[in-house]
């Protein structure tokens, strides 16, 4: 089945572009865990028709009855990663779903890894992305640094390169969905100090004291954002932010961006509004769709 469109995300940029796309008649699925930074909010007093104020948490439950009142579902699958062919492949960690338009709305949820030197050698054997940078460390002793599904993939998408993979969980326990496929890997879940080396990295540093050679390090630490799935595709960035025009398109046709991962001023109204000329514009690119195909 191909979806005419997938949102990544069920904030309110995701939500917000879904309740145009189902009215609209297309296709649409919806990603989602339930972990928007809304949540936090406990009481939201500047957004249009609410006298009096709200949670961020009530917020997120109306608009999520919204959409299923309308026939929308929110699936609970984490999205791993986005590839483009003749239509675009969503995956997550047990399926493949296929869509003619996606939008990605998954917020700025950044992560804190407090290691020392991470900053220091990004570039220099720490690297975002394996799809990029995973061919330059073809037979060499790689770690990915994680401890979720997105830390598991990525170890998997480095085995075409190599065979030397430790996965690094910096004192997390590891939480992966397909423990048959963590087998493949070693595992080291030490706090970890700081990475070393001269120019590049060279060693990683844990907290007891001991020490592990490394070539290189992949980060995939928590779930997957906006910035990695921009990374992969080729999506263009500024400043850890995507970069969508004012029709929420980014630079690859019927791929789409919207709310806080857009780096705009961080406020519900915004992605609301954003999610709206994302939904409006998916629905039209869709439509040129079908109409080149008759």
């Amino acid at each position: 089945m191909i979806y005419d469109a997938v949102i990544i995300g069920d904030g309110p940029a995701g939500i917000s572009a879904a309740l145009y796309t189902i009215r609209a008649n297309m296709k649409t699925l919806v990603f989602g865990l339930g972990d928007s930074v809304l949540k936090k909010a406990s009481k939201v007093e500047n957004y249009y028709g609410f006298a009096e104020p709200v949670s961020g948490e009530k917020l997120l439950s109306e608009g999520e009855a919204q959409l299923k009142r309308l026939g929308g579902v929110i699936l609970r699958e984490e999205v791993i990663g986005i590839e483009k062919e003749d239509v675009f492949r969503v995956k997550t960690v047990n399926n493949t779903y296929s869509a003619h338009t996606v939008l990605i709305a998954t917020g700025q949820k950044p992560v804190s890894i407090k290691i020392r030197n991470l900053k220091k050698f990004e570039g220099k054997g720490i690297s975002y992305c394996t799809t990029c940078d995973g061919f330059f460390y073809r037979g060499k002793k790689v770690g990915v640094l994680g401890f979720k599904d997105f830390a598991l993939h990525e170890a998997e998408e480095l085995l075409k390169f190599t065979n030397d993979i430790t996965i690094f969980t910096n004192g997390e326990k590891t939480d992966f969905t397909d423990k048959s496929a963590a087998g493949k890997f070693a595992i080291n879940e030490k706090p970890i100090s700081a990475f070393e080396g001269e120019e590049f990295i060279e060693r990683i540093v844990f907290e007891d004291g001991s020490e592990t050679p490394v070539d290189g390090i992949f980060v995939a630490y928590g779930n997957a954002s906006s910035i990695n799935f921009a990374l992969k595709m080729g999506i263009l960035t500024k400043e850890q932010s995507i970069i969508a025009n004012s029709s929420q398109e980014t630079n690859i046709p019927g791929l789409y961006a919207a709310g806080d991962c857009t780096g705009v001023f961080k406020q519900i109204a915004v992605a609301v509004g954003q999610g709206a000329i994302a939904g409006k514009n998916m629905i039209e690119y869709v439509r040129a769709l079908a109409k080149k195909s008759d």
